[in-house]
């Protein structure tokens, strides 16, 4: 091995990554709000395509889009790495691609099928684009963490950062669409703010790209040493089938992002004609994503105290009870206000501690096969990321077309009001309770286990 290499595994956290990491992710996170809370919107009230067409378009970009999911971490683990790593160096290969692509999902062009496709094709190609380095950057959490705590460290300040974005798009995301509907028209508005806020998110990707300069193996190939840190397709296959802990969290981790995804999407339509004053949904997004930041960063305290595990499954069954109370006094948006926001408080521990769980994962897979699948475990995550995605336009249409929801359409009833708060609240609830269930059953990593797989797998290399 390397000088280089021998020198990224010894080498501790930074400053700047233990202060910085995570930059990266609120750009992306800023970047990606846009379709989170606007692009259902964009379809139904800006291009105003029949709910049919909309759901049509949602359900074919996500459902490709995770039936993709899988393989980025597969193959990034299976080709050859590289010139600055086999993670590191995706981060910025091919990102300057996605605001050209990505801007392209929020433009109408026409009123025919053509206008659809380049839709739905903006959609997965811009998504294939970004989800590479989006691998790699979470990768990096379990290459340049060498203990739980590390690990720990750069999983929350990366939920911190991440989560920030969120209440920075309060104050950037309209404002900017506002500036780009003047010059190109309030029916694209989101195209511009979508092409403005990617071309940042590649700027500090190159900053994470710098701060991890000397933390990872820069594996070389030639006639004379192996490259080690490939993986086969059969490798791939054992560490997910061995590994009953990863395929519970994949299950659980899917309500995380529901709550996320199906909430972001679906406000817009509570605040709007449940609560019946759209202006409350930049307060609603400044008070609760703070309170989600808080969650991020208190959440490695937490952890030390609990343990990753135990936070996690009480930070869902705890969302879980709050958001069920929320749906019953759902007609009072002060109410829902307060409980919802509390709600994104506790999703901001979960955003934190999942990535370290994952990293558990990956430990108990290299004890457990012997083989290092870092990249395809980290991969993995973005299945029940992806999966949530499609569930947010399957869930918000459905319950919008159960409500007798039509395009243009200015107040609600009762019933449509109930239906639209199912998907922003009641929905997102049940799936937190049943993975609250999921992880207190069946995932089993503690602590403890973790640190002698470590040492055992320390043994076995020296």
């Amino acid at each position: 091995m390397s000088n280089a290499s021998n020198q990224s595994q010894a080498k501790p956290l930074s400053g700047a990554l233990k202060l910085f990491y995570g930059v990266g992710d609120c750009s992306f996170s800023l970047m990606t709000a846009v379709e989170s809370y606007y692009f259902n919107f964009f379809l139904t009230n800006l291009a105003q395509f029949d709910l049919g067409i909309v759901t049509t378009i949602t359900t074919i970009a996500s459902l490709v889009d995770a039936c993709l999911s899988w393989m980025y971490g597969a193959i990034l683990n299976s080709i050859k790495p590289k010139k600055w790593g086999r993670y590191r160096s995706w981060l910025i290969l091919i990102t300057w691609l996605v605001p050209f692509i990505y801007a392209f999902q929020f433009i109408k062009v026409g009123d025919g099928v053509i206008s659809y496709v380049i839709i739905v094709l903006a959609a997965i190609l811009s998504h294939v684009v970004w989800n590479f380095p989006y691998v790699a950057n979470v990768s990096m959490i379990a290459v340049a963490g060498k203990t739980p705590e590390d690990r720990s460290q750069l999983a929350s300040t990366r939920a911190a950062w991440a989560n920030l974005s969120n209440v920075l798009f309060a104050y950037v995301g309209m404002p900017v669409a506002t500036v780009c509907a003047g010059i190109i028209g309030e029916t694209n508005k989101f195209g511009g703010a979508a092409f403005v806020l990617g071309c940042i998110m590649v700027v500090f990707y190159f900053c994470h790209f710098k701060m991890f300069d000397g933390y990872e193996d820069v594996e070389e190939e030639t006639g004379a040493k192996k490259d080690v840190g490939r993986t086969s397709g059969g490798d791939l296959l054992r560490s997910l089938g061995q590994n009953r802990h990863l395929m519970v969290l994949l299950l659980a981790d899917l309500a995380k992002w529901m709550f996320n995804f199906v909430c972001m999407g679906a406000a817009i339509y509570y605040w709007t004609y449940v609560a019946e004053n759209a202006g409350l949904q930049a307060t609603y997004i400044l008070i609760s994503n703070i309170l989600c930041i808080v969650g991020s960063y208190l959440s490695k305290y937490i952890c030390n105290k609990l343990t990753t595990r135990n936070t996690t499954i009480i930070t869902f069954l705890s969302m879980a009870v709050i958001a069920g109370i929320a749906f019953m006094m759902h007609n009072n948006w002060m109410a829902v206000m307060i409980l919802m926001s509390i709600g994104r408080f506790g999703y901001g521990i979960a955003y934190a501690c999942t990535p370290a769980l994952y990293a558990d994962t990956i430990v108990y897979s290299e004890w457990k096969t012997g083989k290092n699948a870092t990249g395809w475990i980290s991969g993995l995550q973005n299945v029940p990321l992806k999966v949530g995605v499609m569930t947010r336009g399957i869930i918000i249409n459905s319950c919008l077309a159960a409500g007798g929801f039509v395009a243009g359409i200015e107040a609600a009833d009762a019933g449509l009001k109930r239906a639209i708060s199912m998907a922003f609240i009641g929905i997102p609830a049940i799936a937190l309770l049943i993975a609250g269930i999921l992880l207190l059953v069946g995932f089993g990593l503690t602590k403890q286990k973790v640190l002698q797989y470590q040492s055992e797998i320390s043994t076995r290399k020296a």
